[in-house]
């Protein structure tokens, strides 16, 4: 072995004894950056994060989902801007259909049922409120002998591949797929059971299709919520302790014993503490004025405190978790002295661009778990197969767009009186139910 080869070998040694090989993976605060899967051809479009990681992170967004409160504020103020008071559902035929109107009805029946047992509404809200935390929501669906449809949730925990299947790729996460295409979903491991994929509907987000389980909306600031809860709580406690505190007598020039006989001939009353020790109190009128002695001086902590460098700093860290959600500060910290509504609920915005995505993405589900529940019906024979084809169900999410009644009104009576509007489709826009509608009218001219 030559010279070089040992010098080599022993500085080689050195510099990894000096050097930590794994400096380079881990982030800003020391923590290792988490294992993704292994590199291949289609890696980048399908970065999924290694085992335990995603049970992880959804816990650490479900504890902040519970208790930190600009997290709470983010989720409802999302639930309200998607659903609102609830999408509005409405069957009626297809343009080229022939069929009766009667075919309509039965859907709208089905629909209208459906709705009331499952308490659409509210669970709609439930959807959103799930798919922000945990990144996905599943969806079981159950049939009954008459045709009804319910609905129920499954924990994203109880989806997960049995012991036999761990190295399985077509059974990895709990979900099977085709051998060679992973966006063709066959069934899905509840508990330990199979269950067929047609009885289950998986809503996912912030990741690529043919990954297969989602993201929670907050894994890239959960960081930055932490940091604002425990910046407030400091700038809360750090304020309280020093408003406690009325004022400071300096003296200067006194001893121990000497400070101590001030104390007692200046007070004014004596109480015990917590800890059974005497307590001096001095009691202070308004308007009073102190005369300080030689080398005695008085300062007032509370007129140090400055409060408005600590909220610039929790403002930025606040803006930068509004920037994850794409929506304007003051919807995400209810701080409205720096924004303006109107200019911000307008089509153009970006946070209505957002909300119309999201709400046009709900709908899209939502219909597939409507035409399940016709389906069902079908089978048992309440609907004709029929309204497959010759049917369509019209879905109205709620406006988000700041609106001028009168002007609407008028472009619409317009377009009705042109028959470019129908009186159902007019009925959507102003959200009531044209068939209830046309109900009470017939009840009203009976009794009158």
């Amino acid at each position: 072995m030559t010279l070089e080869t040992k010098l080599t070998e022993a500085l080689d040694a050195f510099w990894n004894e000096l050097i930590d090989p794994t400096d380079a993976l881990r982030g800003d605060n020391g923590e290792l950056w988490q294992p993704v899967g292994v590199w291949g051809p289609h890696s980048a479009s399908a970065l999924e994060l290694g085992p335990g990681a995603l049970e992880t992170i959804r816990t650490e967004c479900r504890a902040l989902a519970l208790t930190n409160e600009f997290a709470i504020n983010g989720h409802e103020n999302r639930i309200s801007y998607i659903v609102g008071a609830g999408h509005r559902y409405h069957a009626t035929l297809k343009r080229d259909a022939s069929g009766s109107a009667e075919l309509a009805q039965g859907v709208q029946r089905v629909i209208d049922d459906f709705r009331r047992l499952n308490q659409w509404q509210s669970r709609q809200q439930e959807i959103v409120r799930r798919l922000d935390r945990d990144g996905e929501v599943f969806l079981r669906l159950f049939a009954d002998g008459a045709g009804d449809t319910r609905v129920r949730f499954i924990e994203p925990d109880q989806i997960a591949p049995p012991a036999g299947a761990l190295g399985d790729a077509a059974h990895n996460q709990g979900i099977v797929t085709a051998r060679h295409d992973v966006e063709t979903v066959l069934g899905y491991y509840i508990d330990g059971e199979l269950v067929d994929a047609s009885q289950v509907q998986h809503r996912k987000a912030n990741v690529d299709r043919n990954v297969k389980r989602g993201l929670p909306l907050f894994t890239s600031v959960r960081k930055n919520l932490r940091r604002a809860e425990k910046l407030l709580r400091n700038m809360s406690v750090v304020a309280e302790i020093q408003s406690a505190i009325a004022l400071i007598r300096k003296h200067r020039s006194a001893t121990r014993n000497g400070v101590e006989q001030f104390v007692a001939t200046s007070s004014t009353g004596a109480a015990l503490d917590s800890t059974g020790r005497t307590k001096r109190l001095t009691q202070y009128g308004p308007g009073t004025i102190l005369d300080a002695p030689a080398g005695l001086e008085y300062d007032f902590p509370g007129a140090k405190i400055d409060a408005a460098s600590y909220v610039a700093v929790l403002q930025a860290e606040l803006r930068a978790i509004a920037a994850r959600l794409v929506m304007p500060e003051f919807m995400f910290t209810s701080d409205a002295s720096n924004a303006n509504f109107a200019s911000t609920m307008v089509a153009e915005g970006p946070a209505m661009r957002m909300f119309q995505r999201q709400q046009a993405a709900m709908i899209e589900d939502d219909l597939a778990v409507l035409w399940r529940a016709v389906d069902n019906a079908i089978t048992v024979g309440r609907l004709s197969p029929v309204v497959r084809s010759a049917v369509e169900i019209q879905a109205v999410a709620p406006s988000l767009e700041l609106r001028d009644r009168l002007s609407e009104a008028k472009a619409d009576e317009i377009a009705y009186e042109h028959r470019i509007l129908s009186p159902q489709s007019w009925s959507q826009r102003i959200g009531v139910d044209y068939d209830q509608e046309q109900q009470n009218w017939r009840l009203h001219k009976n009794a009158a």
